[in-house]
């Protein structure tokens, strides 16, 4: 175990993947706060964070073995999704004029990296300070994405347990990227049942319109007097999976960009990021393999979908010579 500016770290053996592929998990502490990251689809595992009662529950739904995550895979349960999160319409892009065909999984779309994403791969772990960086390469072709990229997530806990994610990749050739990390959240209990009710605000003023299949159409919608209205404190309800966009997202991350509140245990997660949208997802989908409808809520920080054919969207688009970066931070206190 090694510790570093109050973070203690320490990894083990987690058994195997179906093909061999051995696992690692990595555990995390600090200020009272607990996370487990597995080197399979750089997931965080579990999240266990304190109470007003003091009681250290876990809050982000997670599987107790690997073999979970191989038998139900399409939830993303923690995993770190790429290269693109969310959905590409039609699975294409057209970039420098070139089109480029992806793997459409979701009908004719491409969802989340395609058949086999990020969340899907055994990556390299080495320890850094307060944490632990996990690094993959994506092949030039992979899931029909152009060029060659080199991906990195870090994840440090900081004072007060803060969860910090930091991503950083480059390319050898132009291509698309729009990484994100498909933690679910139940602040009373990651066993607790339906986390509706749970209050949230999101900083958003406005959504992203979508068709049929949760294709964004291009528009903004304000949510003034809609559903999706979150700017003050309010219930989740269900029914919910839509992009927001963010407005106090930029360069330093540094603003609120959505809170979570659970009035049962007092716990309170807030989700800071440089990113210009988020996600908020109910899993009403799920169907009690292992988890009932709505056990978790999703607050995915992320590029806008689409945006590789929006081009009134941010741009997700990385050449040779830069350097994406990106980061989000999940802090947890009480009330």
């Amino acid at each position: 175990m090694t510790t570093s500016t109050g973070t203690a770290t320490y990894t083990e053996d987690f058994g195997a993947l179906a093909d061999g592929s051995p696992v690692r998990r990595w555990t995390l502490e600090r200020d009272g706060v607990r996370v487990r990251v597995l080197t399979y689809g750089a997931i965080v595992q579990s999240v266990h964070a304190p109470g007003r009662d003091g009681s250290r529950t876990p809050v982000a739904l997670g599987l107790p073995a690997v073999a979970g995550y191989e038998e139900f895979p399409a939830p993303y349960f923690g995993a770190v999704v790429g290269r693109y999160a969310n959905r590409i319409g039609g699975a294409s892009f057209v970039l420098d004029g070139r089109t480029h065909r992806l793997t459409p999984n979701e009908g004719g779309t491409h969802l989340h990296g395609g058949a086999r994403g990020f969340d899907k791969r055994v990556w390299d772990a080495v320890a850094v300070p307060d944490g632990v960086r996990l690094s993959l390469v994506s092949a030039d072709g992979d899931e029909g994405y152009p060029g060659r990229l080199d991906f990195s997530v870090t994840y440090t806990l900081g004072p007060g347990g803060a969860l910090r994610l930091g991503y950083r990749a480059v390319t050898d050739a132009p291509t698309v990227l729009n990484p994100t990390s498909h933690l679910y959240w139940n602040l009373a209990g990651a066993d607790s049942g339906s986390a509706l009710g749970q209050q949230l605000r999101i900083a958003a003023e406005h959504v992203t319109r979508v068709d049929a299949a949760s294709v964004p159409t291009g528009e903004l919608l304000q949510v003034a007097g809609t559903r999706f209205d979150f700017r003050g404190m309010r219930a989740v309800g269900a029914g919910y999976d839509q992009n927001f966009v963010l407005e106090e997202a930029g360069e330093e991350g540094d603003g609120v960009a959505a809170e979570l509140y659970d009035a049962a245990s007092g716990r309170v997660l807030t989700v800071r990021t440089t990113e210009p949208g988020l996600q908020l997802y109910t899993a009403d989908h799920f169907d009690g393999r292992p988890f009932g409808p709505c056990a978790g809520i999703a607050l995915e920080t992320q590029h806008f979908p689409d945006s590789p054919n929006r081009p009134e969207f941010p741009s997700t688009v990385l050449r040779p010579g830069e350097e994406f970066v990106s980061r989000t931070e999940y802090a947890f206190s009480v009330r």
